[in-house]
């Protein structure tokens, strides 16, 4: 593997500073991202689809929220935004997307309530309310497998995890393995080639 990918843990790509703009759950946002993270140049269309078309937490929730591979931040501000009673982790193996989320959490007043953290610094007793993820299919189905099988079990008994996939990229294939995992898993709406898939117990 050559080059800096988004799921590289330390880019050495030129950060050379952007700022995304986009609108969600009735607001907008503008964020700072940068070279060597997810989706540096825009929001991702399938996290659009995804904050378009899931059932974003009220603001009466209280988490904790989890935001797999957070990228620059988009969906954990998000979150923190529907859910001012929530605690939004935003989980991600590259350093330079925590750093962006942290930043971006604090840009739309939630950095106390935004937990950024490497994989493995998030504490092992967690059970989340909610799930987030545009996960990195790009890491390779067996990865992808793995990630899953790390993450759902950490929902709460009555959590609920939402999830986004291109169907050209395997959304119907993972669609079926959750179900042979044992999950309920509801295809929650499709959108320009994307799947929403609600995941539960």
């Amino acid at each position: 593997m050559t080059g800096d990918h988004y799921f590289t843990a330390e880019p050495t790509t030129a950060a050379q500073p952007r700022e995304v703009e986009f609108s969600a759950a009735g607001r907008d946002f503008n964020l700072t991202s940068a070279g060597g993270v997810f989706s540096a140049d825009r929001l991702d269309p399938g996290t659009a689809v995804l904050l378009r078309k899931a059932e974003l937490p009220s603001p009466g929730e209280t988490g904790p929220l989890l935001d797999l591979g957070c990228g620059f931040g988009p969906i954990t501000c998000v979150l923190a935004t529907c859910a001012p009673g929530a605690t939004v982790w935003a989980v991600d193996v590259n350093e330079r997307a925590r750093a962006l989320t942290a930043a971006n959490a604090a840009r739309v007043g939630a950095a106390d309530r935004v937990r950024v953290a490497a994989p493995d610094d998030v504490p092992a007793d967690l059970a989340f309310a909610e799930l987030w993820s545009n996960p990195p299919i790009r890491i390779g189905k067996a990865e992808l497998h793995e990630l899953l099988r790390r993450w759902l079990p950490r929902l709460a008994p009555e959590g609920v995890a939402w999830l986004v996939v291109a169907r050209h990229l395997g959304g119907d294939s993972l669609h079926r393995w959750l179900v042979e995992q044992g999950w309920q898993v509801e295809r929650h709406a499709s959108q320009k080639g994307y799947r929403v898939l609600r995941v539960t117990r």
